[in-house]
Order: C-alpha cells, then structure tokens, then sequence
C-alpha cells in the first residue's frame, strides 16, 4: 500500500491530518502486513500515538501505549514554565503523571534534579517507569502515593491535571473520549474538582518559596486563581496563544504574608497593586462564545476596568478572588 492510498483513507476516515499521518504509519509499520493492520485501527479511531508507540514532546520521544493519556503539544508550556522555577538539586514531583512526559521533560532540561512521578492508574504507572528508568514512580491517589518524607521539601510540583468538565467528556474526539483513561479526562462538575484537591494539600507537600502549577481552561480562570488565594498560595497565570495552552501556577511564600512578584497584580496599566477581582470578558468579534478572557482588578481599578469593558458590551461577570463577605 502506497502512501497516496493510506491518505485517502485516513481523509476519508476524518484525519485531519491525514498526510503526516500516512507518512508515519509508514515508516513504523514494519513488514508489509503491518501497514493495513495500523490504517485500519486509525480508521476505526485509535490514536495515532497509541498505533505507533510513542509521541513527540517537548524535544523527546515518549513511549505510550494503549490505555495510556497521550500527552499534549500544549502541556509543553506547563514543562516551559516549571523548568524556569527549577534550581539545581530542586525537589521535583511530576503528579498526574500518566507516560512520565512532563517529568521526563524536566530531567532532560534539569538532569540534577531529584525527581518523583505518580499516578493513580496503574498501566500509566507501568508507561511512566519504561519512560523513567531511574526515576521513582508511586503508584496512589494525588499525594497520598508520595514518600512522606518528600512532606514539605517539594520545591516544584508540576500536576498535569485533568480539567475537562464530566458533560463535555461526550464531546471530545473519539480517540481521546473512547482510548484514553477517564481519570485522566475528567474534571468533574466544573472541570476543576481535582484540581481544588490538590490546590488544598499542596502547601503541606511545598517547600518555602515552592511552586504548583497546573493547567487550566480560560473560563476556569477565576475560580482557580480563588482556590490558590483560599489555600494561602500566590496565583499567576500565564497564557500561551501560539499552544492554546494556560498554566495557573500558585507559589508557597517564604515569609509570611509577604508580597512579591507571584502575587495576583492588577492590570490596570502601571499598576502593582494586589488584584481582588477577575473580570471575566469576550469580544465576540475575535473569540468564540465559548472563550473567556480575564483582566485582574485591584479595588480601586476595578470601576476602571469594568466600565471600559461594559461599554463595549465585552463583560460577562466579575469574580471576587476570596470570598466576600
């Protein structure tokens, strides 16, 4: 079967990408009998990833196979930002660890780092290890599958949570909703009910000055960024467009009640006042109905801020970061 055939099939099939597709399932098929094997499982909807053994991420070849959550291009951000928190010697935890990608991701750009995985799945753990071979690898719920004596001296904990809302699990692509482990998919309610898990016992696993980070929706922006503030944690966010990706990261302080560049800032331009509020905005002229901005607005900007997107009809709500009252 030529590759001109093996396109026409996947295009027929609804791959979007059906040439680099065929080009792959190519070069890995192996004998001749193999290639019809694949293209026939990639029509029917398994992942690509799953077929051939292994996804490119972040620079690196990581081993996945059926059962295990593929890992995503825009998950690189998560490991962009995590490395730049990393010291030498740090205490790095990769939870929600499914192949081990983000924290193989970091080892490769920090080969000194002390460095734990954990996962709850156990054939996520079993990918994880071939994918860490020197790396310990818990198998557990969340924290309760770390070391205890990683309590409290975790200077990086890169959760690779899942944050899609238990409803909008039926619309996701077949591969993803019929291949991959639901405890990796879903969110519950809101899509962040692990999250607030872990949001809730970090600041007992972080070390001073640590740092959680996790992904995010847009929408769920503001009700993240009030966990973090809830558990005592600084929030910033960070976007990447280019991805479509968002990382919310919560810093432990080394002093308490100390402010510093962690901490929620308005975005009133010039000021560096500490946010109370996330004002929740579209323009339904750029984005989908579906995409939630957020500005942050300190006390005495969020008027300011308001108005200027009210009267371009652009604001849908403002969320207090704690609670009020």
């Amino acid at each position: 079967m030529d590759v001109a055939l093996v396109v026409d099939r996947l295009r027929a099939a609804g791959c979007v990408f059906a040439e680099d597709e065929a080009e792959l399932l190519v070069a890995e098929a192996g004998p001749p009998g193999r290639l019809e094997e694949l293209v026939r499982r990639r029509v029917a909807g398994e992942p690509l990833e799953h077929l051939v053994g292994w996804v490119a991420f972040d620079g690196l070849r990581i081993a996945v196979g059926p059962g295990v959550f593929v890992p995503r291009r825009r998950t690189e951000l998560l490991v962009r930002e995590a490395a730049a928190l990393v010291r030498p010697g740090a205490v790095v935890v990769d939870l929600c660890c499914g192949s081990g990608a983000v924290g193989a991701a970091l080892l490769a750009r920090h080969p000194g780092i002390d460095l734990h995985a954990a996962d709850v799945d156990p054939v996520a753990v079993r990918c994880a290890r071939g994918n860490l071979p020197a790396v310990p690898v818990h198998e557990g719920d969340l924290f309760a599958a770390l070391p205890a004596g990683l309590r409290g001296r975790v200077d990086v904990l890169a959760a690779n949570l899942p944050y899609v809302p238990t409803l909008a699990l039926a619309l996701m692509p077949p591969e993803a909703r019929d291949h991959e482990p639901r405890t990796a998919l879903d969110g519950g309610d809101d899509g962040l009910a692990v999250a607030r898990r872990v949001v809730g016992g970090a600041a007992e696993w972080l070390a001073p000055g640590g740092s959680l980070l996790f992904e995010a929706g847009e929408a769920q922006l503001p009700a993240a960024v009030a966990a973090l503030t809830a558990a005592g944690l600084r929030p910033r966010v960070v976007n990447d467009d280019e991805r479509g990706a968002t990382v919310v990261v919560g810093g432990r302080g080394v002093e308490t009640g100390r402010v510093d560049d962690d901490a929620p800032i308005c975005s009133a331009k010039g000021c560096r006042a500490l946010a109370g509020y996330a004002l929740v905005w579209n323009n339904p002229k750029v984005h989908t109905p579906d995409r939630e901005k957020v500005w942050l607005a300190c006390a005495e900007h969020r008027e300011q801020l308001s108005h200027h997107l009210a009267s371009r009809s652009f604001l849908r709500r403002v969320d207090p970061l704690t609670p009020e009252g």
